[in-house]
């Protein structure tokens, strides 16, 4: 994730989440954050900058999926199927990256295997993270056919 979350109830409810997810897997969420000065830079300045700090904590093997407006959409039932496909493949780590608010430098896409929409609708880059963390603990729920999702 693209800078720290500055709203309480967002970071009550993303470490909520990320508390849940640990029951299934190893699971870690890494801050990057902000770039100083962001005032004085443009926005292509600043995807740009952010893109060699994220590209600098990519390991060659890690399999990387874009949160995009872009992406794929899937229903909470195939998302949990897709991400059960995803865990099984022979790549060391699974990374979703949420982007800052301008989204993705050109290089960031050219790095990433896949991409994933949420929705057509746009939303802040900070409450986003709730809303994908809630998501992936439900398909955790699913793979384990336990009673949080209600179909």
């Amino acid at each position: 994730m693209i800078g720290k979350t500055s709203e309480a109830y967002l970071k009550s409810g993303t470490e909520l989440y990320i508390k849940r997810l640990g029951h299934y897997l190893p699971f870690s969420c890494e801050v990057i954050p902000d770039i100083k000065n962001s005032g004085k830079k443009t926005p292509g300045q600043l995807k740009e900058l952010e893109s060699k700090a994220i590209l600098n904590r990519l390991k060659p093997d890690d399999y990387l999926i874009l949160l995009d407006e872009k992406g794929k959409t899937f229903t909470s039932i195939e998302f949990s199927r897709h991400l059960d496909r995803s865990l099984q493949r022979p790549q060391r780590r699974l990374i979703f990256l949420l982007g800052g608010a301008f989204g993705f430098d050109k290089t960031i896409y050219q790095r990433a295997n896949e991409k994933l929409s949420l929705s057509s609708m746009t939303f802040s880059h900070q409450m986003i993270r709730v809303f994908f963390l809630e998501q992936l603990y439900r398909a955790m729920t699913i793979l384990r056919n336990e009673p949080y999702h209600n179909e």
